[in-house]
C-alpha cells in the first residue's frame, strides 16, 4: 500500500491511499498529476538521521575508507522538501550533488532497539535526495553547511509499506532524463535493521522520523535548472528541479 500527504483544494492536510494515480481520501478522489492537491512529504520529521559511505563503489568514489560502524550525521526539519518543489541551494559554491537513497521511515517512539526487532518499528519507505554543498562539507567536521542546509532533504513522493519495497530493491537517480546512479538496497554494508539499532542506541527514534540509509556510485553536480529524479523499486519516483542563485 502507498499512501501520499497532501493539502487539499480547501487548504486542509490529509493522509490518501495511492491508486493506479488516483489518491483516495474518504469520499473524494484526486489525480496525483493534477495540480488540484500540493502533494507534501510523506512525514513530517523530528530529524532524519543520514548513513554516509554505506555504498562500497560509492566510498571508492569519494577516495574514502569503508567504516567499520555506520557513520551518522543528521539533517533537521529545515531541510525537508518535497516532490514537485523547486530546491534553491546555496550560492556561490562550485558543486552541489544529487544522492539517491531510500529513506526509512519509522512508525513508533523507539530507543535500544534490537537487531532481530527493528523491522517492527519501520512505518515504510520512501524516497530521499541527499543534497550535499561539497563545497563546505570538504572543509567542516559536523557537516551542517555541507548537509544542512534549506531544503537539503527531498523526501516522497509517497510512504510505501514494507511489503511494497523488496529487499534488493533498485534505487536510481536521473538528472534530466539521464541515468546517474544504479544501485541496489543488497549492496548496502550495513543493512536495516543494523542501522536502526546502531542509531537508537544513542538517540530515541520519534514516529515520523527518516533514516537515510546512504547513496550508491554515481553522485554528481547539479546545474540551475536542472530536472532531478530519485527513485526506488516499489515506491516510486521523487521528482524536483534546483534553483542555483
Amino acid at each position: 500500500m502507498k499512501y501520499v500527504r497532501f493539502r487539499d483544494p480547501a487548504g486542509a492536510v490529509r493522509r490518501g491511499e495511492l491508486e493506479n494515480g488516483t489518491v483516495h481520501f474518504a469520499n473524494e478522489s484526486y489525480d496525483f498529476d493534477a495540480d488540484e492537491i500540493d502533494i507534501l512529504p510523506p512525514t513530517d520529521p523530528s530529524k532524519i538521521v543520514c548513513i554516509g559511505r554505506n555504498y562500497a563503489d560509492h566510498a571508492d568514489e569519494m577516495g574514502s575508507d569503508l567504516p567499520d560502524r555506520p557513520m551518522l550525521f543528521l539533517k533537521p526539519p529545515n531541510t525537508v522538501s518535497s516532490h514537485g518543489d523547486t530546491v534553491t541551494v546555496p550560492a556561490g559554491k562550485e558543486r552541489i550533488d544529487h544522492e539517491a537513497e531510500l529513506g526509512v521511515v519509522i512508525g513508533q517512539q523507539c530507543r535500544n532497539v534490537p537487531v532481530s526487532d527493528a523491522r517492527d518499528v519501520i512505518a515504510g519507505f520512501t524516497c530521499v535526495n541527499d543534497l550535499s554543498n561539497r563545497d563546505d562539507q570538504s572543509e567542516e567536521r559536523n557537516w551542517v553547511r555541507g548537509k544542512a542546509f534549506d531544503g537539503a532533504a527531498p523526501l516522497g513522493p509517497v510512504l510505501a509499506t514494507p511489503d511494497e519495497v523488496p529487499d534488493d530493491a533498485a534505487v536510481r537517480s536521473r538528472v534530466n532524463g539521464e541515468l546517474k546512479q544504479d544501485g541496489t538496497l543488497d549492496q548496502l554494508i550495513f543493512p536495516i535493521p543494523e542501522l536502526i539499532a546502531e542509531i537508537t542506541t544513542y538517540q530515541t527514534l520519534e514516529e515520523g522520523d527518516v533514516i537515510a540509509t546512504g547513496t550508491p556510485e554515481g553522485v554528481g553536480p547539479l546545474a540551475d535548472g536542472d530536472e532531478v529524479e530519485i527513485e526506488v523499486e516499489g515506491v516510486g519516483t521523487l521528482s524536483h528541479s534546483v534553483r542555483i542563485p
